[in-house]
């Protein structure tokens, strides 16, 4: 399966997702510039954290309006899967392809930390590779993670099983002291009513070898790739080809911005 990166000015999780993506998970990986009109046939594309333009006016607000969302959004309506992690997920949201925004933490600190989330629909692209209810360690990074959505919205949500992680305790209790940002609903994850767009706020790519304290991140990665495996007809799983570990190449046009 081949995974396209997105570099926005500002981006800073993006060579973490790369080498997640190639290195561990064994994927053609490449970066996909913000100015990009050309997505290069990929099957998945991965809007990274970081600051995209410094988090101007708002997190996500500008951009937007970068060019390579023109195509992301016409990639997302012909079916094709789209993972927001972070600040990816917050671009998600003011591009209209998820619902919902995300307000300051509730205690209005940055956090950077890991927490606890819980799988509540494992029948997604993004979760087929967990169970239901299966708890998962992966550090979140930011100070606008709050998740917010009108009543009417979230009630959609909960109808529609969109909400695919939510933040809990160890043992997988929706408490009040685990949902660290205060976001409705302990939302940590949701996806579109198609079920081909993801935003999640924890970061998989942070939680990706063991090295790292957790390698529970492999779950959303492992689940994309069984899925798109799976859509592209084949009957039983491949021999694993190996991916050279490589050192990435800068972004194309990192001094063009």
């Amino acid at each position: 399966m081949k995974f396209g990166v997105v570099v926005f000015p500002g981006s800073n999780c993006d060579y973490d997702t790369f080498h997640a993506l190639q290195n561990v998970m064994g994927q053609e990986t490449v970066f996909l510039w913000h100015k990009a009109s050309d997505l290069q046939n990929v099957d998945c594309v991965v809007l990274p954290g970081g600051f995209s333009y410094g988090d101007y006016l708002r997190s996500g607000a500008i951009a937007r309006f970068s060019p390579v969302m023109a195509e992301v959004k016409k990639f997302a309506a012909g079916g094709g899967l789209v993972l927001g992690i972070c600040n990816g997920f917050q671009i998600l949201q003011e591009s209209g392809l998820l619902p919902g925004a995300m307000l300051r933490n509730k205690h209005l600190k940055f956090l950077c930390q890991p927490v606890y989330v819980k799988i509540d629909n494992s029948r997604t692209p993004f979760s087929q590779a967990g169970r239901k209810d299966q708890v998962l360690n992966i550090p979140i990074a930011h100070f606008d993670g709050n998740y917010y959505a009108p009543p009417g919205v979230l009630t959609e949500l909960e109808r529609k099983r969109q909400i695919v992680f939510r933040y809990c305790d160890e043992r997988g209790q929706l408490t009040e002291e685990a949902n660290v940002n205060g976001s409705l609903h302990h939302i940590a994850g949701v996806i579109n009513e198609q079920g081909n767009v993801l935003g999640m706020m924890p970061h998989p790519e942070r939680a990706s070898e063991k090295i790292v304290g957790s390698d529970d991140g492999q779950v959303i990665f492992q689940s994309i790739i069984d899925y798109l495996e799976k859509r592209a007809g084949s009957q039983k799983k491949k021999a694993a080809k190996k991916v050279r570990p490589v050192v990435s190449p800068l972004p194309p046009l990192i001094g063009n911005l």
